[in-house]
């Protein structure tokens, strides 16, 4: 039996440049992409990983010193198979200062971590640890931005649909005017005719009415969802868009854990959740499964599709895993996605590692 106390904690910054791909077009967030790994080391020489990966939010030394002045002394010597019991006492510990944020995210890679380490430990990959489902998880293709314009939309939405994904997602407001939204989404819908489905990301963009006007014009192109219409804390505006449209509404990607979502799962409204395992790790986001569930709601997590997969083929409500392809260069193997549909890996743990050179390179 190999000893599971945890010995060591190393924590890495790292700002890796983006590929050579104009079908990424994600430097619109960041000339870099900023990481932050945790490994965790148990005294029987087992290591675990976990990261965090933020988008353009430069918070990421803010969360490392949070790390090594809050949570690093507190997870030292502990039974790394404590994993809820870590989570608990991490964020109670950090709750007059935390409740989510900095301190949440930091818990987060630990918690990536800390479920890694158990997978190597039994030898199995998380999603038959916690108990298998199926497989093959429906995967859509996103990222096509706002500021590539309508004909640079429709140009990356037809990249992904000739790689056989059957679902994409493009963006609204912010940059252009009502109208130029509605042209987009009609253009967007004429382009890829009735059986590529197409989800309109409004990233907080909106107030309530214009949500609601904009929603009943998009239904007119079958749109599959609106997703995050208006600020994350306006859930009363949540509620009154729901309840006006037929287009389903979705969200969730910007709230910390099950507390914060409390809203959507005593209002059933919203027929997905979005929640992104940064912002309460992997233990939150089987949580949020199982009580979205419980609601008759279904999963849709926020990218990072190499983490996500795990959870969503161990229950039965996942619906959509999000792909947009942000970190697929830096990992030595990633789950595949073939026809639009991607396949749970096998590998022991969550079954990722960053590429040597990464860390290496471009370590800050």
């Amino acid at each position: 039996m190999a000893d599971m106390t945890i010995r060591d904690v190393r924590v890495m910054l790292a700002r890796v440049p983006w590929p050579d791909d104009p079908m990424l077009a994600a430097r619109q967030f960041s000339p870099h992409r900023d990481l932050l790994v945790v490994e965790l080391e148990t005294q029987g020489g087992i290591v675990g990983m976990g990261y965090l990966h933020l988008l353009a939010s430069p918070v990421m030394r803010t969360i490392a010193m949070c790390l090594e002045e809050a949570l690093i002394p507190r997870i030292k010597g502990k039974d790394a198979t404590a994993v809820k019991a870590i989570w608990r006492d991490l964020w109670q510990a950090t709750y007059t200062a935390g409740r989510g944020g900095i301190a949440m995210m930091a818990m987060s890679a630990i918690d990536v971590a800390l479920w890694d380490l158990l997978g190597k430990r039994a030898g199995l990959p998380l999603h038959r640890l916690w108990g298998h489902y199926r497989s093959e998880i429906p995967a859509y293709g996103s990222g096509c931005w706002r500021v590539l314009g309508g004909d640079g939309m429709i140009e990356k939405a037809r990249y992904f649909v000739a790689r056989g994904f059957k679902a994409i997602k493009m963006q609204v407001a912010h940059v252009h005017d009502r109208r130029t939204d509605l042209a987009n989404v009609r253009r967007m819908r004429e382009a890829l005719g009735p059986d590529i489905e197409i989800m309109v990301d409004v990233n907080m963009g909106w107030d309530t009415d214009t949500a609601i006007q904009m929603g009943h014009r998009f239904e007119e192109y079958d749109v599959y969802w609106l997703e995050e219409p208006v600020i994350a804390d306006d859930f009363a505006g949540y509620m009154r868009i729901a309840d006006a449209l037929d287009l389903r509404i979705v969200g969730g990607e910007t709230h910390f854990s099950r507390f914060d979502l409390r809203p959507f799962l005593e209002n059933p409204k919203l027929g997905i959740l979005q929640p992104d395992p940064m912002r309460g790790g992997l233990t939150e986001l089987r949580k949020i499964a199982t009580l979205a569930d419980t609601w008759g709601m279904t999963m849709a997590p926020h990218l990072f599709p190499e983490l996500n997969v795990q959870v969503m083929a161990s229950i039965p409500n996942g619906s959509w895993i999000e792909h947009m392809g942000f970190l697929d260069d830096l990992f030595v193997e990633m789950p595949p996605i073939v026809n639009g549909m991607i396949t749970a890996p096998e590998r022991p743990g969550h079954g990722l590692a960053f590429k040597p050179e990464v860390l290496r390179d471009c370590k800050v």
